[in-house]
């Protein structure tokens, strides 16, 4: 029993990554023409930022965007994380026209941003959208979008969305490159 067991766990596993690297490889692939001049383009506007870096989402899109805004933030761009439903409900005076917002949505269809991304395109500040359907409203709303959709997720049931959201992350991670170490404090 504990060697079915212990089969199906590693076979579960080699699938899991299989999965995942074919979505990696295939967001490689897609940096060729439009899409290159997209990423060239958000990291551009995240290179030139004078303000911060305001990250959001919802769901699971929330948790990565938490861990994206950290990410910026230990890596010397200020950056910080700002939920839907709270800016919404006051959080956007923190947003200004120095800052790009960075908008998380596997959909592009997120009710809660969508209420707030014409706020934030009001004030100036410049909008980069990642998700996974490159026609979405929050899409075409967006200065820059990246495409992070995926063919399928991990999980055996196609539910979870476990290779969506490596793609988001490793699109951050990319932009990410565009940290100026002069911006970093120096005990980093």
């Amino acid at each position: 029993m504990i060697a079915k067991t212990r089969e199906r766990t590693l076979k579960l596993a080699r699938d899991t990554l299989t999965i995942e690297a074919a979505a990696l490889q295939t967001m490689r692939d897609r940096l060729e023409g439009v899409n290159a001049d997209t990423l060239i383009h958000a990291v551009e506007l995240l290179h030139n930022c004078k303000g911060r870096i305001v990250v959001s989402g919802i769901g699971k899109s929330g948790h990565i965007a938490r861990k994206i805004a950290a990410t910026f933030a230990s890596t010397g761009s200020p950056a910080f994380f700002v939920h839907p439903a709270e800016a919404s409900h006051g959080d956007l005076g923190m947003v200004t026209r120095e800052d790009v917002f960075v908008a998380l949505s596997n959909s592009g269809e997120t009710d809660e941003l969508l209420t707030i991304v014409p706020i934030v395109k009001r004030t100036g500040a410049k909008l980069i959208a990642l998700t996974g359907a490159p026609n979405s409203s929050l899409a075409k709303l967006a200065d820059a979008h990246i495409d992070t959709s995926v063919e399928k997720e991990a999980c055996p049931l196609n539910l979870a969305p476990t290779t969506s959201t490596t793609a988001d992350r490793k699109s951050t991670r990319l932009n990410s490159s565009h940290t100026d170490i002069s911006r970093m404090p120096s005990s980093a």
